[in-house]
């Protein structure tokens, strides 16, 4: 349709994604200083799912 009446189909141009600097991650002096936390999740042989919330010093990798 748009060929029969020569019309232009509208081109979308990508946007331009300003690059990034990324900063460096800072090591941990002493212990308690950075802490990680995350959850998991997990099943057993019998198929039951559980979840947990891990909780881990950056320091000395003690959780």
């Amino acid at each position: 349709m748009y060929c029969e009446l020569k019309l232009n189909l509208r081109v979308k141009r990508k946007k331009r994604i300003p690059p990034r600097c990324p900063e460096r991650l800072l090591v941990p002096n002493k212990q308690g200083e950075c802490w990680s936390m995350d959850f998991m999740s997990d099943s057993s042989r019998n198929q039951r799912r559980f979840r947990t919330f891990n909780v881990i010093d950056d320091f000395n990798r003690e959780a």
